[in-house]
């Protein structure tokens, strides 16, 4: 049983290139700190000194935003997907 979590390009240095990695089942917040456990550093760049998901960072689980669901709290099942997309500022 597994979630697959797609890791964004800027954030492959810390995942040893992974575009794809498996944690267990349970929350979007699990899977963030599974994801340090296994990668330490990742976790700064993805959530803020409160533990909510940075600004500039977008979550989707099954291509659906966090924000409009459950946010960190968000269930993740067997064979779902997160998706970390980082924000791209322009002008």
């Amino acid at each position: 049983m597994a979630v697959h979590v797609r890791i964004p390009t800027p954030l492959r240095k810390l995942t040893n290139d992974l575009e794809l990695v498996e944690v267990a089942p349970g929350t979007v917040a699990g899977a963030i700190t599974e994801l340090q456990r296994m990668f330490p550093g990742i976790a700064e760049r993805l959530i803020d000194e409160k533990g909510e998901v940075r600004r500039f960072v977008n979550v989707y689980v099954n291509e659906e935003d966090i924000r409009f669901l459950e946010n960190r709290d968000t269930k993740t099942k067997d064979g779902d997907e997160i998706s970390i997309i980082p924000a791209i500022a322009g002008g």
